[in-house]
C-alpha cells in the first residue's frame, strides 16, 4: 500500500470519527441567545471532558512506554510525546 493511500485512509477515518462525535455532542459555539447558549455550554463541557479523557489515554501511553526496549512500545511512546510537543503541552 502506498503512503498516500495509507494517509488518505487515516484522514478519512479521522474525519468520520470527528463527524460522528460532533453530531453526538452537538454545537458548542455560542449563538448569542440564552437558552441556546446554555445548551451549547453543556455541549462544550461534554466535549472538553472527552478531550481530557483522550489526552489522558495518550499521556498514559507515553508514560508507560517511554523507557521500554520493545520497538512497538517505544514507537507508541515517542509518537504520543511528539503529539504533545506539536500541540504545545510538552
Amino acid at each position: 500500500m502506498s503512503i498516500l493511500i495509507h494517509y488518505y485512509k487515516l484522514i478519512t477515518k479521522t474525519m468520520e470519527l470527528y463527524n460522528v462525535v460532533t453530531k453526538l455532542i452537538g454545537p458548542v459555539d455560542p449563538a448569542g441567545e440564552t437558552n441556546t447558549d446554555n445548551e451549547r455550554f453543556e455541549n462544550l463541557k461534554v466535549m472538553t471532558d472527552l478531550v481530557n479523557r483522550l489526552l489522558t489515554d495518550i499521556d498514559t501511553v507515553a508514560y508507560n512506554n517511554k523507557d521500554k526496549k520493545e520497538f512497538s512500545k517505544k514507537r507508541a511512546a515517542d509518537y504520543a510525546i511528539n503529539f504533545y510537543k506539536q500541540i504545545g503541552i510538552v
